[in-house]
């Protein structure tokens, strides 16, 4: 079954995953999303994979996080579209096998969406 992971390769955590995916022998799709944003429609569909809300998505300690988020009451239609505008914000690494994604921070979480089938 073919994985997808939304990777920065500036990002330990991120490389981590990738290269425990690459270990597993199992064809793997590389979105490097600082490059390649996902559109709004792609947010709203991981955000419903992964079963959170925008803010859950959000990395709160970035610049942009605090210059465009933080204290304001924003829709949830506006968060998405401050992170399709400013990928930075989005956690990482989130990988998606079949109908199942999650952010895979640490290396319990890769291995178990590794394991999932």
């Amino acid at each position: 079954m073919r994985i997808k992971i939304y990777h920065n390769s500036r990002c330990s955590k991120s490389n981590a995953a990738l290269n425990a995916i690459k270990s597993q022998e199992t064809e793997v799709q590389v979105i490097n999303y600082l490059e390649n944003p996902p559109s709004v429609n792609e947010l709203k569909d991981l955000l419903k994979l992964l079963g959170i809300g925008p803010l859950a998505l959000m990395r709160t300690t970035e610049t942009v996080f605090k210059e465009k988020v933080k204290g304001r009451q924003l829709s949830a239609a506006q968060l998405i579209q401050i992170m399709h505008e400013n990928p930075i914000l989005i956690q990482r690494p989130i990988v998606i096998k079949g109908d199942k994604a999650l952010i895979a921070r640490t290396q319990e979480a890769i291995s178990h969406i590794l394991q999932t089938t």
